[in-house]
């Protein structure tokens, strides 16, 4: 695996190292229950937004430190990436390949979402690097941020409840970083959603260092996927 440790957005992948991949039975899942629990994993991450609105907008404006990024700014980077994928992901949903039970990871797929996801215990391994043209400015308007990543995922919902009708396994979309790599749509909805599971981590630590809330990030381990939550405990 290659990959380059830059500033302070630690998301992205530069390059691969096809050396290190093994030969074996790729794992398969039910495809609506995939897509089930993909469409939990959003919830949640909607429902803490909507905690975090409750919050002071000073906090969400406030950068930890230097180099660091604020939870506007956070947003804002995932808002970067739905402008692009989910237009994608629609177009390639207008294929009409019917719906097949069961859906196979591709290779690529599946690797880069075990390496963005966090892990169960709520922590980050793999430190990466954001694209320059995915990382945001210091003079952003928070209701806007705010107001685009919630309508990106309701998008992200609809799209995940359309795709219950089609083959997500047989049906492609372009990654951002090339056209000419190509995703099964099952594993660029598992990549997307892992990225923003990523970034919210992110979020509950930059809200921790800020100031003790009144409310607390924590990860429950009945959650779908261990999706960040807050806790009124």
């Amino acid at each position: 695996m290659i990959h380059k440790n830059l500033d302070p957005g630690k998301d992205f992948i530069l390059g691969v190292n096809l050396d290190s991949f093994k030969i074996f039975k790729m794992k398969f899942f039910n495809s609506i229950f995939l897509l089930d629990e993909l469409q939990a994993d959003v919830r949640q991450l909607v429902l803490t937004v909507a905690y975090l609105q409750k919050e002071d907008p000073e906090l969400l404006l406030t950068a930890p430190g230097a180099g660091k990024w604020s939870v506007v700014q956070v947003l804002e980077h995932l808002n970067s990436y739905g402008r692009y994928y989910l237009p994608a992901i629609e177009r390639s949903l207008r294929s009409n390949r019917p719906a097949k039970e069961t859906f196979t990871p591709g290779w690529f797929g599946n690797y880069f979402t075990k390496i963005m996801k966090p892990g169960l215990d709520g922590k980050i391994r793999n430190k990466m690097s954001s694209p320059k043209d995915h990382r945001p400015t210091n003079d952003l308007d928070i209701n806007p941020v705010v107001s685009d990543f919630m309508n990106q995922q309701q998008k992200l919902l609809n799209l995940l409840e359309a795709a219950k009708q089609k083959n997500i396994g047989a049906i492609r979309t372009p990654i951002s970083i090339s056209r000419f790599i190509r995703l099964k749509v099952g594993d660029t909805f598992r990549f997307l959603i892992a990225h923003e599971q990523r970034h919210f981590v992110q979020i509950k630590a930059t809200m921790q260092e800020i100031q003790e809330t009144t409310g607390k990030f924590q990860s429950d381990p009945q959650a779908s996927r261990h999706s960040p939550v807050f806790s009124n405990d």
